[in-house]
């Protein structure tokens, strides 16, 4: 039975990963201030969900870069490692592919890049790098610190509020966190490694979205006619559907999306 390691007990990610790969897997969760007390080596895979702020916040160094600690203490090893990267660090188009121009919109996503390439040269065809879209879920420790938010965590928030809001209806790509975590264990299953973009693939209109996760409250929001373009996104997932043989329809994401909130 394979052994995995996933670092962020709290996190979104983390959380729901173990769940479910706990069924297949032989599956570890621990904070990162717990990795020192582990034999990193002992797993098969690792797959990090934590994030330091300033990670987030601010230019890259060394010193806050946690997916860099972890893998120095598997560089004599055997251990596979899974990147959590984020498709923010591609200018943003229609069909976007893993050689495509990258053009980071803000820090964390210069970081992404940078750790990326120094993962890449440091333990090579061990890191399985995914390029991730938007992830849909509901949060399992609400009040854990949180660096960014996510989709669902800003459309909680205005419905809350229940005001009348306005957009500019763009496209995005979005996944389930099921989706997710089924990807996650084919990639361990399949022993793959190199860098991938984790997407539906398929465009999501922000109008149409917002309707399947509230009718009621969808009428509240007021979208520009005009189709905003500019900043809509979707992700080319070809070259991980043919090495994992499974992906997810958009059919998927919109019957996920109306059971989040009954």
């Amino acid at each position: 039975m394979k052994k995995i390691l996933i670092v962020g007990k709290k996190s979104f990610i983390g959380s729901h990963l173990y769940d479910y790969l706990k069924n297949f897997f032989y599956v570890k969760i621990i904070s990162f201030k717990d990795l020192n007390n582990k034999n990193v080596n002992y797993f098969d895979y690792i797959i990090n969900c934590s994030i330091h702020p300033n990670y987030v916040r601010h230019k890259y160094n060394k010193n806050f870069d946690i997916d860099l600690k972890i893998t120095k203490k598997i560089l004599e090893g055997s251990t596979k490692y899974i990147f959590l990267n984020t498709r923010k660090i591609y200018k943003q188009k229609f069909n976007i592919k893993e050689n495509s121009y990258l053009n980071p919109i803000d820090n964390y996503a210069k970081n992404k890049i940078t750790t990326e390439k120094i993962l890449l040269k440091k333990i090579k065809n061990r890191l399985i790098s995914l390029r991730i879209s938007n992830i849909l879920g509901k949060r399992k420790f609400l009040r854990n610190r949180r660096c960014h938010n996510l989709f669902l965590d800003n459309f909680i928030k205005y419905r809350k509020n229940r005001k009348i809001i306005e957009f500019k209806d763009c496209y995005k790509d979005f996944i389930t966190i099921d989706y997710f975590n089924k990807v996650i264990a084919k990639i361990i299953k399949k022993n793959i490694s190199g860098i991938y973009n984790l997407s539906l693939g398929k465009k999501v209109y922000l109008s149409e979205i917002t309707m399947w996760l509230d009718v009621k409250f969808s009428k509240n929001i007021k979208f520009n006619s005009k189709k905003d373009h500019k900043n809509s996104f979707t992700l080319n997932n070809k070259k991980l559907i043919k090495k994992i043989k499974i992906s997810i329809s958009k059919k998927q994401v919109m019957n996920f999306c109306r059971k989040i909130f009954k």
